[in-house]
């Protein structure tokens, strides 16, 4: 990509868009364009083919998707596949109607089968059951996988599909309901914490930034601690859901941005397709290879916030698969390999979350 050229990057205010437009910043692309949810509905087709029309970029991004953690995928099943369809079919096939030169697809490393060997390479799609709770999703993602595929079989387009193992960073989402581990044990156990503290003016500062179910930072003391305990935190004792055994590999946000833009300047369709008879399974996993037990993960978490409390596990909750390492070695073999370490990435996800909230370690100002 040139520095000139025009890079529409889709979802650029989340998790992933954001981390993929700053270090794009960084490498010197001045030529971005991003528009809110509020400004593009990328679920309204009529909507994206002005954007496209408009902006003609000749680079895509599609970062944007509707996505959340385990229990928000589980209740909001018909969302979950019927949104991220939407999104992604409306903006590929208007990159291919303004002839984009290419495209990069964020995936997820949910796509592959409960039950696939472990580490998991990008040859095991489709051989077998997906995990039950966050099936509508993959089955987004695999369509979106296979419609990019598609394209460049039939017209010779340069659609490549990346799925990211599980995420974490700065403007993560920390609604308990909606948001994924890392920045879900992260809020629970500084909320606990505090709890445990009787820390009530940084418990305050927190439902004030972040309205937690029905609770702000107006609420009473009586009516946080009863939604405290819906959510398992207590003042003696976290309950997480599940039996902490499940093992799972993560990957600080700005590594995958740094992997999409190595990616997206490096690596072709062509490059991925070259010599199979049948032409399948070009994605590339971005990971770290490395993994830990939700147990691990939770007192590694409680150990950088500083929580003294014990941590209890609901085994009548879901566990989601047990397993799940992403086999990063097509895209080490390329030449990309992730930098930051896990417990430098909690570190500085929970700074990020008590600065952005305007506190500090002790939920002061």
């Amino acid at each position: 990509m040139d520095e000139n050229s025009k890079i529409y990057v889709a979802g650029h205010k989340g998790l992933v868009g954001s981390a993929i437009w700053k270090r794009l910043k960084s490498k010197g692309y001045n030529n971005l364009v991003g528009r809110t949810h509020g400004e593009l509905d990328l679920m309204d087709i009529s909507a994206v083919r002005e954007f496209f029309k408009e902006e003609q970029p000749k680079y895509v991004i599609l970062a944007a998707a509707y996505v959340g953690g385990i229990i928000a995928n589980n209740t909001y099943r018909a969302d979950f596949i019927y949104r991220n369809l939407q999104i992604q079919n409306n903006v590929i096939i208007e990159s291919f109607n303004h002839k984009v030169k290419k495209l990069l697809f964020l995936g997820s490393t949910c796509i592959y089968p409960k039950d696939s060997p472990q580490p998991i390479s990008e040859e095991c799609l489709l051989t077998s059951s997906l995990e039950y709770t966050n099936e509508p999703y993959a089955i987004a993602k695999i369509a979106g996988l296979k419609m990019c595929e598609s394209f460049n079989i039939q017209y010779g387009t340069n659609f490549i599909s990346v799925m990211p193992t599980n995420l974490y960073g700065p403007n993560d989402n920390f609604d308990l309901e909606e948001s994924h581990v890392i920045p879900a044990m992260i809020r629970k156990i500084h909320l606990a914490k505090c709890l445990q503290e009787n820390n009530w003016s940084g418990i305050k500062r927190d439902l004030t930034r972040r309205i937690f179910d029905d609770l702000d930072g107006k609420s009473t003391l009586e009516n946080s601690i009863n939604t405290f305990n819906k959510y398992g935190i207590y003042a003696t004792y976290l309950e997480l859901w599940g039996t902490g055994k499940p093992f799972r590999d993560f990957l600080w946000s700005e590594d995958m941005a740094d992997a999409c833009i190595f990616v997206m300047n490096n690596i072709d369709f062509s490059d991925m397709a070259k010599g199979k008879q049948e032409i399948r399974n070009c994605h590339i996993n971005i990971g770290t290879g490395e993994e830990i037990s939700i147990k691990n993960l939770a007192h590694l978490i409680a150990k950088v916030i500083g929580y003294k409390g014990r941590i209890k596990f609901n085994s009548q909750q879901p566990d989601g698969t047990l397993r799940k390492l992403t086999d990063t070695s097509k895209l080490t073999s390329m030449g990309w390999k992730h930098q930051v370490n896990l417990e430098e990435g909690i570190y500085r996800l929970y700074k990020w979350y008590l600065e952005d909230q305007g506190l500090n370690g002790n939920g002061d100002k």
